[in-house]
């Protein structure tokens, strides 16, 4: 029988995704050729940074477990950055 001792709840993989990922904003520093912002630094995210969480990149795999220990194949290509150590990463744990 279960308790609620026993059960640790776990968010669904889409769902740790939301959490984790952080999308950027179109445009940042507002519409073309608008004035506000010109002379401030455009910030990727307002609110402080959360364990887990990171931006989108386009040079990336999306889904990395599919990719795990599988090389390159173009010449000169830089490594896919897995983790060895682990055959899935987060938030892919159970997905």
């Amino acid at each position: 029988m279960f308790t609620d001792e026993n059960v640790q709840y776990t968010d669904v993989s889409n769902a740790e995704t939301k959490k984790n990922y952080v999308i950027p904003e179109e445009m940042p520093e507002g519409a073309y050729g608008a004035p506000r912002g010109e002379y401030t630094q455009v910030e990727n995210k307002s609110t402080p940074w959360k364990e887990g969480q990171r931006s989108y990149s386009a040079f990336n795999y999306e889904f990395k477990s599919m990719h795990e220990n599988k090389p390159r194949k173009a010449p000169d290509a830089h490594p896919t950055h897995d983790d060895p150590e682990r055959e899935t990463q987060q938030p892919y744990e159970n997905s």
